[in-house]
């Protein structure tokens, strides 16, 4: 009991019951297996976007570029679509669209290790750059059309159930895709040396290069990997949405960062956990979908997200100040 009390995700765990129940109370259609696998569906675009941002922030660096990154293949998949759509199948798609993300992703690394410019700087550039010639390039132009086979997926579920009023619901093929990222990426963390090796590189970069570890090769892995999830989430976003348009993931970073920082990753890197991720965005969810449920304007959901972003740093920090300050006084004594 006290290990667990000592995890950051035992609070956050805590914090997703509590705002359930008080959700609940309000507006009992909450608590629903039908809103359940709803908001699965809907927030497995944030979920495949906070894994890639999970490796980042634990390796030390932050991406703010991901949305253009997905934004630029999500174009290019949605222009496929339109001309040879009828020669592509679902596993082609996110293919091409999986290896766009991964090589801009791997041109933030480059840019970073190289000319030593902080992350944070290089992707807000890159995240301009990206996103400006895209809108350049396409005129700001919406697509949409896509092929049956396209839409038949997107509503795919691996079982089906039916509410009171006969309406079917079920687990979205969507969900099921995140769930198998999530699988992933826990187990690359958990249980490879390239796990333990970002971990110990966002702790302090230089202990990390002392041991052995490849620093650009780990920092090449974290970027393309986040450019993977860009790319994997764009093809999430036009099968939820049917529609592609070079604006249409502006302003969705601090979303996600809020979700991973929540759930336990620190900004100063060496922290953070899968299932802690899950929670951060499960808890978002709950806030998001609670708030649309009480009626609540959706102005005040960006001031519920930068509340989330403050106070979990804000808590993450005091907690390690006290962990510094116990370990002072026990090598006192």
């Amino acid at each position: 009991m006290k290990k667990l009390l000592n995890r950051h995700e035992t609070y956050v765990f805590i914090a997703v019951v509590v705002f359930s129940i008080i959700i609940t109370i309000i507006n009992p259609n909450f608590f629903t297996l039908e809103n359940l696998f709803d908001l699965l569906k809907s927030y497995s675009l944030m979920g495949t976007f906070a894994i890639g941002m999970l490796f980042v922030l634990i390796s030390g660096g932050i991406d703010i570029s991901f949305t253009a990154i997905a934004t630029v293949a999500g174009y290019t998949i949605a222009v496929l679509l339109l001309n040879v759509g009828d020669h592509l199948n679902i596993y082609m798609v996110f293919l091409i669209a999986g290896s766009i993300g991964i090589a801009l992703g791997f041109l933030n690394a480059v840019i970073i290790h190289v000319f030593r410019i902080p992350s944070i700087i290089t992707t807000i550039a890159t995240l301009n750059i990206f996103y400006g010639l895209l809108t350049v390039i396409t005129k700001g132009k919406w697509l949409y059309g896509f092929p049956t086979w396209f839409g038949d997926f997107a509503t795919t579920r691996v079982f089906t159930l039916y509410s009171a009023h006969g309406n079917p619901y079920g687990l979205s093929i969507i969900t099921v895709i995140w769930i198998g990222l999530v699988f992933i990426s826990w187990f690359l963390l958990r249980f490879t040396i390239l796990g333990r090796s970002l971990y110990a590189m966002g702790g302090n970069v230089n202990s990390a290069k002392r041991a052995g570890f490849n620093i650009f090769g780990n920092t090449a892995f974290v970027y393309s990997y986040m450019g993977l999830m860009a790319g994997i989430g764009s093809v999430i976003q036009a099968l939820l949405v049917q529609t592609v348009a070079p604006n249409s993931l502006v302003g969705k970073e601090m979303d996600v960062i809020a979700a991973v920082v929540l759930g336990g990753a620190s900004l100063t890197g060496g922290t953070g956990s899968v299932i802690g991720t899950i929670l951060g965005v499960t808890l978002i969810a709950i806030m998001g979908n609670g708030l649309t449920l009480m009626h609540v304007p959706a102005l005040w959901y960006k001031v519920v997200i930068g509340l989330v972003i403050l106070i979990s740093v804000g808590v993450s920090a005091y907690r390690r100040k006290m962990s510094a300050h116990k370990r002072v006084i026990i090598e006192n004594d």
